[in-house]
């Protein structure tokens, strides 16, 4: 049997050495000292989900004016698609030619120009304005909202919630 420099052969009768276990030896009193088990967890584990109390104390309103932008323009998208759809709707339903002719057997030529901005251009137009003025003012509001949150929030503590994980 060969050995490296340095270490001795192990004498005949015994058995080879342990290998080293980095940190505090065990104790001589003790030799299972190593083996023993750990004591339990002094809380035992709760049964059922976990809940965290959290508390919503600021928020940001460059975050919030982005957010608000985005929902808010979504929205306008919306309102424009919509008023676009009940436009033909309406027209696929002759709603705007019995309109039309119930204004002439009633004898009012006055309403006939009512006709005129039922176009289709038109309606378009005045959805895509309720739209960008839509997302005018939401943007805004959302900001508006985030700050006066904040001076709420720095008064009474901000929003408290529970959250389990069922």
């Amino acid at each position: 049997m060969t050995t490296r420099p340095g270490t001795s052969a192990p004498s005949a009768g015994s058995a080879p050495a342990a290998p080293s276990r980095p940190g505090p030896a065990p104790s001589a009193a003790s030799p299972s000292a190593a083996r023993a088990p750990r004591p339990a967890a002094s809380r035992p584990a709760a049964p059922g989900p976990r809940r965290v109390r959290l508390s919503v104390s600021r928020v940001d309103p460059w975050s919030a004016m982005k957010l608000s932008f985005l929902l808010s323009v979504a929205l306008g998208v919306m309102i424009v698609v919509a008023a676009a759809v009940v436009w033909f709707v309406l027209d696929s339903m002759r709603v705007f030619s019995d309109v039309e002719e119930l204004l002439v057997s009633i004898g009012s030529e006055n309403f006939l120009q009512l006709m005129d901005y039922l176009e289709f251009d038109r309606v378009m137009s005045f959805a895509t304005i309720v739209g960008v003025v839509d997302i005018l003012l939401l943007t805004a509001l959302g900001t508006i909202g985030a700050f006066l949150y904040n001076i709420v929030a720095a008064l009474v503590g901000g929003l408290h919630m529970t959250l389990t994980d069922d």
